[in-house]
């Protein structure tokens, strides 16, 4: 046998992610307020990319279609960064108190209670450890080696800040935290601290009878108690603001019905026209060498930019569109009449691969007559119904809770009659998905449920 070496061309296939194709890529995933960053950093980075605001729409438009686009161009829509002619104080922001953050609700509190500077300290050092929940996060033997200061000094500034407001604020424990909320109301039943105490678990589970045979009392008064435990609120802190609180989300697309069509509109009002500076343009044909090199990379970074920009809002169309086309029962009548669809039969009918649709709906949202939805809302497996039709898992779940909304709270339907009660409505499904299904919605089973008395 002889062995040797030669060479040999050979022509293949291969996909080269090319830094324009990355671009691409990454401008397609870009939710409309999160483009309007990456945009603004190249910005400043490319002298050769210019910005202007998006003119508004001129009078005379067509009726309903004119006057959404002029509501976009406006900048009405919360985030929109188009220029305004309206004062500063009555833009959206104005109208739109920002909450203060648990701590600074609480420090505002201290600020006013006669503390000495020691007291003062050590309570502000708690605020601190203090989670967005309300909880603290530290046990006083930590703050106090932290601080340097007795434990018993730490203990006395922490029932300081457990008198401020919101009840239940600077607990330790979720038991802590109730019986503190409970001991700011003005209700002598008994059982309450009791149940909160020793049987949290069992009134989780929903095992009233069993707390009542152990306590010896009344169903009745068990259940009256755990509505009571209910009405407090486990996470005092939550409805306070955060550094990065989120008030509000803008729609990467708008559907609108005409008529009796659907008209698909890209938001771009919060998105400066992007073009080529001028100034550059010129100096092109002037300059040589490294000048020359340098100019013409940074206009073809421009233009990639700018193509990758109009192509995403194609894409965006044409996926949206498509969207609507499957979904026309949704558009018309509402949630219930979600249909299941796949990313592969919109990619199919629209010609994209299915990552590419789903780059073009992750994060993205649409306003609709319906409402405002996230795209990915309207991709949904689902159940063939009697007739042979595709029900998707949303409208499921809503049939489902309608259900359960109308159930004797008594005697609640179990899954297996949950799953009966959908079969005579023309949907077969195990019982075992209508309990996951359930479970997604945050529903607790028919023990849970039951209500006595």
């Amino acid at each position: 046998m002889r062995l040797g070496f030669e060479l040999r061309m050979q022509q293949t296939q291969r996909l080269v992610m090319t830094p324009e194709l990355r671009q691409a890529i990454t401008v397609l995933q870009k939710p409309v307020a999160e483009l309007g960053e990456l945009i603004a950093g190249e910005l400043l980075e490319n002298p050769c990319l210019e910005a202007e605001p998006r003119e508004p729409v001129e009078e005379g438009a067509p009726s309903e279609v004119g006057r959404l686009l002029d509501f976009l161009s406006r900048g009405d829509l919360p985030g929109a960064g188009a220029p305004s002619d309206r004062d500063e104080e009555t833009s959206f922001e104005a109208y739109t108190p920002k909450l203060p953050t648990l701590a600074e609700h609480l420090h505002s509190q201290l600020g006013l209670l006669p503390l000495d500077r020691k007291q003062e300290r050590i309570a502000r050092f708690l605020i601190g450890c203090i989670d967005d929940h309300g909880y603290l996060s530290v046990s006083v033997e930590e703050a106090a080696a932290q601080l340097g200061a007795p434990e018993e000094q730490v203990e006395a500034a922490l029932q300081v800040i457990q008198s401020l407001d919101p009840p239940g604020v600077g607990a330790r424990s979720l038991q802590e935290c109730l019986l503190i909320q409970w001991a700011t109301l003005d209700d002598p039943n008994p059982l309450v601290p009791e149940l909160i105490r020793h049987h949290l678990r069992d009134l989780a589970a929903g095992r009233i009878p069993r707390i009542a045979e152990r306590l010896g009392v009344d169903t009745a008064e068990v259940q009256a108690a755990a509505d009571a435990i209910r009405s407090l609120d486990p996470k005092p802190g939550r409805r306070f603001g955060g550094a990065d609180e989120t008030r509000y989300v803008v729609p990467d697309v708008v559907v609108e019905r005409v008529g009796q069509e659907y008209v698909v509109l890209v938001n771009e009002a919060p998105l400066p026209r992007l073009s080529i500076s001028a100034h550059y343009r010129r100096l092109l044909e002037t300059a040589d060498g490294r000048t020359r090199r340098y100019v013409e990379d940074r206009i073809q970074s421009a233009l990639w930019l700018i193509k990758s920009i109009e192509q995403r809002r194609l894409t965006l169309l044409r996926v949206t569109e498509a969207i609507v086309r499957f979904q026309r029962d949704f558009f018309d009548h509402g949630p219930r009449y979600l249909r299941p669809l796949t990313l592969r039969e919109v990619a199919e009918a629209v010609g994209v691969h299915e990552s590419t649709v789903s780059r073009a709906t992750s994060g993205k949202w649409a306003q609709t007559p319906q409402g405002m939805f996230e795209l990915k809302y309207f991709f949904s497996s689902g159940v063939e119904s009697g007739r042979g039709e595709g029900v998707a898992a949303e409208a499921v779940k809503r049939l489902i809770a309608d259900l359960i909304r109308q159930e004797d709270p008594a005697a609640p339907l179990s899954d297996q009659a949950l799953a009966e009660a959908l079969a005579v409505k023309g949907l077969k499904i195990a019982r075992r998905t209508v309990a996951k299904y359930r479970d997604e919605m945050g529903v607790p089973n028919s023990g849970q449920r039951r209500r006595y008395g």
